[in-house]
């Protein structure tokens, strides 16, 4: 006699280590939702994907005109610019994009099991397919300008995987925020606006005086996963161990972080949203 499985809920793992499990279960999915953002975001766009290309390249444009002569002491400022924008762009739009999903993707978690953490995951995945096409003018405004790129860039797939963890660690934390007070997605488009000002994204570093750049620096996790793409791609330079350590533990640390606090109350999710 064969027998026959029997739930037991005392048996469960903990929702960490399940929503990990799940997820890994529900990658085809995983995949569906990139998918579905990259058309969605595209499909009524007269330039398609190469508005990905082109954004950040204009951008690029008006703030070199803008910051070229006060920062004329920075050696090719628009890779130095265009590099630091797109890895800000990146994670922005991302965990915008993670908090947002999860939100409106409430009367699916109502109707069908699905993990929840998908949500960030695939938001996440879309804003990785979009930095990969943001490379594109990157290396065309290297090249134009004689800017060569060298061999540190082969870490880049290294700062990135660290660049996308921190954005998915912070997307999870503030969804689940989200989730018991909406207004935080909104509160949190403005905190990015005065992040962005106090990471040298269009600015150089050592224009801040030596007595503020330690703690406004030191303790800006985005300041050091920025150093860790421009090391290898602006400065050519391998990235510091010590640089390299710093954005490790801070990308690491809120992936941790953002998702204990994410699957520990997921359950409650289905009747807050």
């Amino acid at each position: 006699m064969i027998d026959e499985p029997v739930y037991d809920s005392a048996r469960r793992p903990s929702p960490v280590v399940e929503e990990l499990l799940e997820a890994a279960r529900y990658r085809d999915l995983i995949v569906q939702f990139v998918r579905r953002d990259i058309v969605t975001r595209y499909k009524r766009s007269v330039l398609g994907v190469l508005w990905t290309m082109l954004s950040p390249l204009g951008m690029m444009v008006v703030l070199t005109i803008v910051f070229s002569q006060l920062f004329k002491t920075t050696e090719a400022y628009p890779v130095y610019l265009l590099s630091g924008l797109i890895v800000w762009t990146f994670f922005a739009q991302s965990t915008i994009a993670a908090m947002r999903y999860f939100i409106w993707g409430g009367s699916l978690i109502r109707r069908v099991y699905i993990p929840k953490t998908l949500f960030a995951i695939s938001a996440v995945g879309a804003g990785l397919v979009n930095l990969l096409l943001s490379m594109v003018p990157l290396i065309l405004v290297m090249l134009a300008i004689g800017y060569t790129p060298r061999m540190p860039v082969l870490f880049l797939p290294v700062s990135i995987a660290l660049l996308a963890a921190f954005a998915l660690g912070v997307g999870l934390l503030f969804s689940a925020i989200a989730a018991y007070f909406p207004d935080v997605v909104e509160m949190y488009e403005i905190a990015l606006m005065a992040w962005m000002y106090l990471t040298p994204i269009f600015y150089p570093e050592e224009i801040i005086p030596e007595s503020f750049s330690w703690w406004l620096f030191n303790l800006n996790p985005m300041f050091h996963l920025v150093r860790l793409f421009r090391a290898p791609i602006y400065f050519g330079v391998w990235p510091a161990p010590e640089r390299l350590a710093a954005a490790a533990v801070a990308a690491l640390g809120a992936l941790v972080i953002g998702w204990i606090v994410f699957t520990r109350k997921a359950d409650q999710f289905a009747y807050r949203i």
